[in-house]
């Protein structure tokens, strides 16, 4: 490794049958992809499905490439600080929520990636870290559990106290909304087709764990789904009537029905949500810190394993956040 080289992983080429084929572990130029960016020295990073998404060809153009992967990321900056990067990157005459900045990017799609040794980001992208979270812990924070705490308190109409469905209990943003949601007083049930699966959600809070599809007790609130096609008649038919569903993804497919019918009989609710902004990153950092609540971390990997995540990712094994020290 070269004295302007570095740790990286990255997309070579893209192959939707076989993700991995593409994905290297290797070098890549230590160097500011623009002026006006400062330098973060990462400390942990964490595998996301846009990650997977990215191998495959979805979102990022073939001339991007190579391109580091990672949205995560916690560390340090220029001056010594312990920071965690906010990964939505807006443009920058662009002011208030970044998620609605029509040109905005995430990064590992027109700046490259967290999963390296250094990441180069616009300074408004940093938040502090509180020293009560491990670099481990808040390299978890700035897609699945940010999307998680604005899907749960931005978008979600549901108070605590309610009844709320939580669709496939093993990933990033499902673990965060288990966690957080039982924290805040929600009664949280779960399905997923995995029984290990079940009990791992019961001891993180949820009260009740139902197979794939399985007719539920009674109708719920609000559903939280990121599955999209394989759970969206489940979601729809799980609400009471007036009941909302809350989707951030779609990781089996667009869900192409969309029942209208239902919809407009029961007067159901379809919300959509995005990521968070820099600020409900923030907040969501503090409310780890007041209420003891910490990321569920399936696996933790020094960077040269990257591959091993990845394939735990793609072979559907995970629970919880893989994350990869530097």
């Amino acid at each position: 490794m070269g004295r302007a080289d570095m740790r990286a992983v990255y997309v070579e080429h893209f192959d939707s049958e076989r993700p991995l084929s593409g994905l290297i572990v290797g070098t890549q130029p230590n160097e500011a992809p623009r002026e006006g960016l400062c330098k973060v020295q990462v400390r942990a990073s964490a595998l996301n499905h846009h990650d997977l998404f990215s191998l495959k060809g979805i979102g990022l153009p073939e001339k991007s490439l190579p391109m580091i992967l990672g949205c995560d990321a916690a560390g340090v900056d220029e001056d010594g600080n312990e920071v965690i990067v906010h990964s939505v990157i807006s443009t920058d005459e662009w002011r208030g929520d970044e998620t609605l900045d029509p040109r905005r990017t995430l990064l590992s799609e027109s700046l490259p990636g967290t999963m390296a040794d250094v990441v180069w980001v616009p300074r408004r992208n940093l938040v502090p870290k509180p020293p009560e979270l491990s670099f481990e812990e808040a390299a978890c924070l700035p897609t699945s559990w940010l999307t998680a705490y604005r899907m749960l308190f931005s978008v979600s109409p549901a108070a605590p106290g309610s009844t709320i469905l939580v669709q496939g209990a093993g990933g990033g943003v499902s673990t965060a909304l288990i966690c957080m949601a039982s924290a805040a007083g929600y009664r949280v049930w779960v399905t997923s087709r995995d029984s290990r699966k079940h009990s791992l959600a019961l001891k993180l809070g949820a009260s009740q764990a139902f197979d794939d599809g399985e007719r539920l007790p009674e109708r719920v609130d609000v559903v939280f789904d990121t599955v999209g096609e394989a759970t969206w008649q489940h979601s729809l038919k799980s609400l009471r009537p007036g009941g909302t569903v809350v989707t951030c993804g779609a990781t089996s497919g667009p869900a192409p029905s969309a029942d209208l019918n239902r919809v407009f009989f029961l007067q159901l609710r379809v919300l959509g949500s995005t990521m968070g902004t820099r600020d409900e990153l923030g907040r969501l950092a503090q409310f780890l810190v007041q209420t003891g609540v910490r990321p569920q971390i399936d696996s933790i990997l020094p960077l040269e394993q990257a591959r091993d995540g990845f394939q735990r990712m793609l072979d559907g094994k995970m629970f919880g956040k893989v994350v990869f020290t530097h």
